[in-house]
């Protein structure tokens, strides 16, 4: 096996939770019933990644063989990911082709490959006929990128399209040459949505006015410039407890209760001001978290007025 193709399973196997582990790998159905018997799943993550990389050595697995699994941690955990819906339209005057899998596969491959030497394509049936794809991209003098991928959802005969965000302004006219050969239709229109956990990739976004309004929000609070680096913000809360239900312990306490909240992360503010546009608050933020740049101070005590 070769040693990108080793490095490549080790780095998919350590991103898998172990709840999901054997279940990834029975679906994967590379590694025997047999061999996966032999494995202990209770040991630590880095052992079981050594014995689970030594026997797809044995089975001298491939490149293809990765990206399959690849895909099947991605559709496990699609929800994780940001997707952006495109609309085929139908050219007037053409009614749909009966869809032809293996052509399908055969144009989609053809196309791309013709327009760029080193990329990989993967295919992997879904549920409900859904097909995902997953591409990686190189260029004319380095091999593909297996840590960037692109990933595609289509359902055949329905004229959505569903792709991962991963380098994909400058590839979409490509990919939109693909399904134009293959489905006789117009350019696909881009929509974008942010998965959660229990929707259905075919599912489209549709309260467009209130989305427009978070950008805007969030547009006005943060401007349309990189936001300052910063990787903390603490806040100190001092406040006396308060109570409609009569005297208690707390209630006749003096000195007020403190809490202590810190946020954190690589690049705070740019984390804060993704938040409403991602569906994880809502729109505006409170000007507790907005107004860090213009104090210029990331530590805030919060007291009773």
């Amino acid at each position: 096996m070769d040693e990108t193709v080793a490095e490549f399973i080790k780095r998919i196997i350590l991103k898998i939770p172990m709840t999901e582990m054997m279940t990834i790998l029975k679906t994967w159905d590379f590694l025997s019933e047999h061999q996966l018997q032999t494995i202990n799943f209770r040991q630590r993550k880095e052992a079981l990644m050594h014995n689970l990389v030594l026997f797809c050595e044995e089975k001298c697995a491939s490149l293809n063989d990765a990206a399959s699994l690849d895909i099947i941690y991605t559709q496990v955990f699609r929800h994780q990911k940001l997707w952006d819906v495109f609309k085929m339209s139908k050219k007037t005057g053409r009614d749909p082709d009966p869809f032809d899998e293996d052509h399908f596969k055969r144009s989609f491959m053809k196309v791309l490959r013709r327009a760029l030497q080193n990329v990989t394509v993967s295919f992997r049936d879904g549920e409900e006929n859904a097909m995902w794809i997953r591409i990686a991209w190189g260029t004319h003098n380095t091999k593909p990128n297996q840590y960037k991928a692109t990933y595609m959802v289509y359902y055949p005969q329905t004229p959505y399209v569903f792709i991962s965000f991963s380098r994909l302004k400058r590839n979409l006219p490509l990919l939109s040459q693909v399904f134009e050969t293959h489905n006789s239709t117009s350019p696909l229109q881009e929509r974008s949505l942010w998965l959660n956990t229990n929707m259905d990739l075919r599912i489209i976004h549709e309260n467009q006015l209130e989305k427009e309004r978070v950008l805007k929000v969030t547009q006005e609070t943060f401007g349309d410039y990189p936001q300052p680096r910063l990787e903390f913000a603490q806040y100190q809360l001092e406040t006396k407890f308060k109570s409609n239900f009569g005297t208690s312990i707390l209630a006749d306490r003096e000195e007020p209760l403190r809490c202590l909240i810190k946020f954190s992360s690589p690049h705070l503010m740019e984390a804060l001001k993704s938040l409403a546009p991602a569906g994880i608050a809502d729109a505006p933020l409170s000007p507790l978290l907005t107004c860090i740049p213009n104090k210029g101070m990331n530590y805030f005590k919060i007291r009773d007025k």
